[in-house]
């Protein structure tokens, strides 16, 4: 008896939500690195039919999105390890949670509330344009935002002193 066996390479490029990444170098030294996926918002409300208010949300799509840092920093002020995470949030009106845990080699949906590293709640900012995916940005000054919709959420990384 013959047997044969194919083992396809999955393009994730070719996905409904394509991946992105971002990394830059701050002017204090930190390298930012960030994996995602890119949800589009296809005719849905933002905070109602995707990323929820008040509820947990991936940060993308797909696998988990990764933040990793190669130094100690500080996000807004609260100290974080170097190293790699997963990103979640908590989505608010006007305010969100943005939550660093630890498990990070994982799918964006297994979530584990007792792995979170840091939670950080930041406020929300408005664009002048609605912008259809899911997009991360990240400058040599530090600042990461989040756009989708007509919504920004920026956070600041910065090198901790210690």
């Amino acid at each position: 008896m013959i047997s044969f066996v194919t083992f396809g390479q999955t393009d994730k490029s070719k996905r409904p939500s394509p991946p992105d990444s971002v990394k830059v170098t701050t002017a204090d030294g930190v390298t930012i690195a960030i994996h995602y996926s890119k949800p589009s918002l296809k005719g849905r409300q933002l905070g109602v039919d995707i990323a929820p208010v008040g509820k947990i949300w991936r940060m993308g799509a797909n696998e988990a999105t990764t933040f990793e840092v190669n130094k100690n920093v500080t996000i807004d002020g609260k100290a974080l390890p170097a190293g790699k995470y997963s990103l979640y949030s908590i989505p608010g009106e006007q305010q969100s949670t943005i939550i660093f845990n630890k498990v990070w080699n994982q799918w964006g949906t297994k979530y584990d509330e007792g792995q979170d590293a840091l939670r950080v709640e930041v406020s929300n900012t408005s664009t002048s344009t609605s912008q259809e995916q899911f997009t991360i940005m990240a400058t040599p000054a530090g600042i990461v935002t989040f756009t989708w919709g007509e919504h920004a959420i920026p956070f600041q990384v910065k090198a901790s002193k210690k």
